[in-house]
């Protein structure tokens, strides 16, 4: 029943807790002493990480209605050694309470309270914690051991070998049970690969190569069926005394099986952003039992836990439940019989002994690859994912190459009379404009690499200016291919100016045009990362650009404002177009008009196309290349600004309140 239940007992005034047995005090002095010894033990053997939150609240804007909390005063902790799993219905604040623990919170969320680290106020450096989102953004094109080995190289360290990344990939997948998909493709879209869990698995394995002593897990179990789900939790459970390091793992999640709730050591359960529950996983029972919510026999308790503080149905199954309590009552009976509890009074003892133990702080930061080292791994993974996905260039190519077959047919050996000049004019038109105009083809396919490029930043693995020069050289060889060959066969049978010269100009510009349109979209990419959205917007940056680029109307005819000044001195069609026209018609004569004389190439490109003369087409090719330059600084201006901004936003909105908030994760990269 979701939403109205039927007490077995009902709760006396003086509250649910004054009936309680005797063993559920003796239950909470058995995990009392237990914990101290855990915290003890934690202490003098290997060092782990402590987490502790006291009074924890998350507010967002609410419009005119000032702001909506998400979370409201929440106290808990995890520690060494254990899986804390957080558990409620959809909207409970699961999320949000994961992402306020690894400083991950939306720049409009107003965070107020305290959380600490080993007793400590500091933020967690590079390698110490590892967050796993609930989207497995990864290399689709990719197998296993290259996914994981690539990630190898960029998060460890250059003083570890080759060999040694290698082994430690290797171990690291053995260990989530991923040894006989080592060879297999990720997949994606459209090509089979990894079932759902084990790419949930390579996503944990990525973040657990440099030995995170706090793991992070959002929703771990989504979409997978309670098979997968099993063996996903199971292998995280076992991540706890993995590799020497007793890990604290936090994960939420959302309506675990019977079998997967018996991995969990602690419970935090949430109910509209409020804690209806902490504590043992193995005595939440016991408590909806004392209160008078027992779980039916043969019923998973998980699912019993949401169904009694679950109130997204309660309209749905009103009818026929006169005599049964509304949800809302149930979760206010809960909520303070929790706040009277034993159980909340040991979250709270915990919290102060945590915090007055003598924890050493964790290191302030880990090292990883150098940037040399993580540009060129970027360089070759890019390489590889090009290669491989056949919609990033290679079906750019085919349709060049088609292209450029029609061009030569249409403009087949246009020799040198007047009605050729126009017809030389459009050609060029053509390949400077609609063939670079095709480039942003392959903007889904570098949305999705900035997908994984997102999650990876976060978490510390690299800095956007390694991504940025990977993606770049990684993309020289294709794109020199479209210019080259599509190029030729478009260039020589229609009779362009001869010359090896001037076609390797002509195939330089296009080059350089490409190069210029993919960097703008990288910019547009960092702005608007839907890639339909994208598309749009590339496009229509594209048409405003050529439209005032000087060949649909000429120079001097452009209307001033705004198409002369300063569309046109900014718009790339513009060099694009001068520098394309110079190399074609400087030194050649053409038929004039009555067809009795001649016109030197010269005189048509001042008179006929008004072109600037007064510098040479190489100029124009380097204020192209200088335009590329431009748009992939203007990318990592935009990402660079981002980082720093974000964190400072929630600490203005926080600055009217006396309470501090506290930013808990730490890119390496800032």
């Amino acid at each position: 029943m979701a939403s109205f239940l039927q007490p077995s007992t009902q709760p006396n005034e003086s509250g649910p807790t004054a009936a309680m047995k005797s063993s559920e005090l003796q239950t909470a002095l058995e995990v009392e002493t237990i914990s101290k010894n855990a915290v003890n033990n934690s202490a003098k053997s290997t060092p782990g990480v402590f987490l502790t939150w006291d009074d924890l609240w998350v507010t967002v804007p609410n419009g005119k209605h000032g702001s909506k909390p998400i979370l409201q005063g929440l106290t808990g902790y995890a520690q060494p050694g254990e899986l804390l799993a957080i558990m409620g219905p959809s909207g409970c604040g699961k999320s949000t309470l994961l992402d306020a623990l690894a400083g991950r919170l939306g720049s409009n969320a107003r965070q107020v309270g305290e959380i600490l680290i080993n007793g400590h106020k500091q933020a967690l450096a590079y390698g110490t914690s590892a967050y796993v989102t609930q989207d497995d953004t990864l290399v689709t094109t990719l197998t296993v051991r290259e996914a994981v080995y690539y990630s190898a190289q960029l998060q460890l360290p250059d003083s570890m070998s080759k060999v040694e990344k290698m082994e430690r990939a290797e171990m690291t997948i053995r260990e989530m049970g991923l040894q006989d998909t080592m060879n297999t493709r990720i997949g994606g879209w459209g090509v089979k690969g990894l079932s759902g869990g084990q790419k949930r698995r390579v996503s944990i394995c990525i973040e657990i190569l440099t030995h995170p002593k706090l793991l992070f897990l959002d929703e771990p179990t989504s979409g997978l069926d309670s098979a997968a789900s099993y063996y996903v939790m199971r292998g995280i459970a076992r991540l706890d005394h993995k590799d020497g390091v007793r890990r604290t793992v936090i994960a939420s999640i959302h309506q675990p099986s019977s079998e997967v709730f018996q991995l969990f050591s602690n419970l935090c359960l949430l109910s509209s952003g409020e804690t209806v529950y902490f504590g043992p996983a193995s005595a939440a029972n016991e408590f909806f039992e004392l209160n008078s919510f027992p779980c039916p026999p043969l019923q998973n308790p998980s699912d019993h836990f949401l169904n009694t503080i679950n109130k997204d149905f309660e309209k749905d199954l009103e009818q026929g439940l006169d005599d049964a309590i509304p949800t809302e009552e149930v979760i206010n009976i809960l909520v303070n019989s929790y706040k009277s509890s034993d159980y909340w009074q040991q979250v709270q003892v915990k919290v102060a002994e945590i915090c007055k133990e003598h924890f050493e702080a964790l290191e302030s930061r880990r090292d990883h690859a150098g940037f040399l080292t993580q540009s060129l791994v970027l360089t070759k993974r890019s390489f590889v994912n090009m290669f491989r996905d056949l919609g990033y260039y290679w079906l750019r190519l085919a349709i060049y190459v088609g292209l450029g077959y029609g061009l030569s047919s249409i403009y087949h050996d246009l020799g040198s009379s007047y009605g050729s000049i126009q017809a030389r004019g459009s050609l060029l038109m053509f390949v400077s404009t609609f063939l670079t105009f095709m480039a942003i083809g392959g903007f889904p396919s570098f949305v999705e690499e900035m997908k994984v490029f997102e999650r990876e930043r976060l978490n510390g693995h690299y800095g956007a200016t390694s991504f940025a020069i990977g993606n770049t050289f990684s993309a020289i060889p294709f794109l020199l291919l479209i210019s080259l060959i599509p190029g030729a066969i478009a260039y020589y049978p229609s009779g362009l100016h001869k010359g090896y010269e001037h076609f390797l100009y002509f195939a330089s510009t296009l080059f350089a045009c490409l190069l210029m349109v993919e960097s703008m979209m990288m910019a547009v990419a960092s702005i608007v990362p839907n890639y339909l959205m994208g598309i749009i917007t590339g496009a229509g940056i594209q048409g405003l650009m050529a439209l005032g680029g000087g060949f649909f109307r000429l120079p001097d005819d452009l209307p001033k404002p705004f198409w002369k000044y300063p569309l046109y001195y900014v718009a790339f069609h513009r060099y694009t177009y001068q520098g394309m026209f110079k190399n074609e018609f400087e030194g050649l004569k053409f038929t004039n008009y009555q067809g009795n004389g001649l016109i030197k190439g010269e005189e048509i490109l001042r008179e006929f196309w008004q072109m600037e003369m007064a510098y040479s087409k190489w100029v124009d090719l380097a204020i192209l290349l200088g335009m590329v330059v431009f748009y992939r600084l203007l990318f990592l201006a935009i990402i660079k600004t981002t980082e720093t901004i974000k964190p400072i936003i929630p600490g203005l909105m926080s600055y009217v309140n006396p309470k501090q908030t506290f930013q808990i994760m730490e890119k390496p990269q800032s």
